[in-house]
């Protein structure tokens, strides 16, 4: 029997996962898939790549198809993400999953690249299951265009990025009007809040719909410890883009076919980054929001993003645009090139790899001001961080230089 089995999840979902090589639920699934099923309202948090998103989709399908929720008015599941291409990737595993039940239809995405006439046709086919930013949801419930009233489910997957200040008040509106709409509905909405890291702040900003979930916390958040090792890497600040040059090229002799992602906070800084291992003919691309205070076409990132994913390019350089819930395969080694003071950050930087019981490295590049920081991190999240050198082409521990 497969163990899967003992939460109720259903044989056709099952057989759809196998696939994938899927066939034992991770901590925060046997924790969570169990409460969904039973229509509990809770806030999960779990490790990055710990199966959160399969966490809440399995039951909520589930419980869907069970009602015959697949035939009736839609929608019938609302999933809210912060950024257009978690909101992408979040689609993307609900219609691979709804494929294995009868009569399934894809889910709406609801994102602010695409038009909203558009969108709004969507909605008139019904999806059971609709997937979008806090933004567009908002404009098309205030166009008329999406209803609530026949809600069953809510997620709100990255909550605590929901509800930091860029996306606070579109967030807060938004669940206004679900709850203005459940005290007129005579259907049970079941909620769920989740994320790496979900702060007694996020909880108290989630407002009223969240007031009595239940918090559920897993263990595997040892990830961050014993699937990832943490490297450091002193450089001055203006050689700083010539020494992340020579990592990567020490990188490619060890590993031709690495995959690593480069974080820096500020988009400008992303900009001149990305130009830089460009022009030295690195196979570089770029996912962030802005160049310069312009807003990157989504489609240009959704290219970026699809040719890191597709192995098209070894390098891609983005803002904490793409720390959040992204899943890329086979990603080697996150470099960062700034020391978040906010620890949560880290944690979600390191979180793209070391995913689904893969190992990763996370590389830190910074001068004497950024390693006290990371220093400072080291004691806080209880990890070991390892000093390395360059030398003759080579990553090195100092000794050995």
């Amino acid at each position: 029997m497969d163990v899967f089995d003992t939460l109720g999840v259903n044989p056709s979902f099952i057989e759809k996962l196998k696939p994938r090589s899927i066939t034992k639920p991770t901590a925060i699934q046997n924790l969570v898939i169990p409460q969904l099923l039973a229509d509990k309202n809770i806030i999960f948090r779990s490790a990055t790549g710990t199966g959160k998103t399969f966490a809440y989709l399995l039951p909520v399908l589930q419980r869907l198809c069970d009602e015959g929720g697949l035939r009736q008015q839609s929608p019938a599941a609302l999933i809210c993400a912060p950024t257009f291409e978690l909101c992408s990737q979040i689609k993307a595993e609900a219609d691979f999953l709804s494929s294995a039940a009868a009569s399934a239809e894809p889910a709406a995405l609801l994102i602010g690249s695409g038009k909203p006439d558009r969108q709004a046709e969507d909605l008139k086919k019904k999806p059971v299951l609709a997937v979008g930013n806090p933004a567009r949801l908002l404009a098309l419930a205030k166009m008329g265009k999406l209803k609530f009233g026949g809600l069953r489910f809510l997620i709100l997957d990255e909550a605590d990025r929901l509800t930091a200040n860029e996306c606070l008040e579109e967030t807060k509106e938004l669940l206004a009007l679900i709850e203005r709409d459940k005290r007129r509905s005579d259907k049970n909405l079941c909620i769920a809040a989740c994320s790496a890291t979900v702060s007694a702040k996020t909880r108290a900003l989630l407002g009223p719909l969240f007031e009595n979930a239940e918090i559920i916390e897993s263990d595997d958040h040892e990830i961050l410890r014993e699937r990832i090792e943490h490297w450091a890497l002193f450089s001055e600040k203006r050689r700083q883009i010539q020494t992340l040059r020579s990592l990567l090229a020490a990188i490619k002799t060890k590993k031709p076919h690495f995959k690593a992602l480069v974080f820096t906070s500020r988009s400008d800084e992303a900009g001149k980054i990305l130009s830089k291992l460009q022009y030295h003919h690195i196979a570089a691309a770029g996912l962030f929001g802005k160049i310069n205070k312009k807003p990157v076409n989504t489609e240009e990132r959704k290219e970026a993003l699809d040719s890191f994913r597709q192995g098209k390019i070894d390098v891609l350089v983005s803002t904490d645009l793409a720390a959040r819930g992204l899943d890329i395969p086979g990603l080697t080694h996150i470099i960062t090139l700034d020391v978040p003071e906010d620890k949560e950050v880290y944690i979600h930087r390191c979180g793209r790899t070391g995913r689904a019981g893969k190992r990763g490295i996370m590389i830190t590049i910074g001068d004497e001001t950024q390693l006290r920081l990371l220093a400072s991190l080291e004691k806080k999240l209880r990890i070991m961080i390892k000093p390395k050198e360059l030398a003759y082409g080579r990553i090195c521990d100092p000794a050995e230089t």
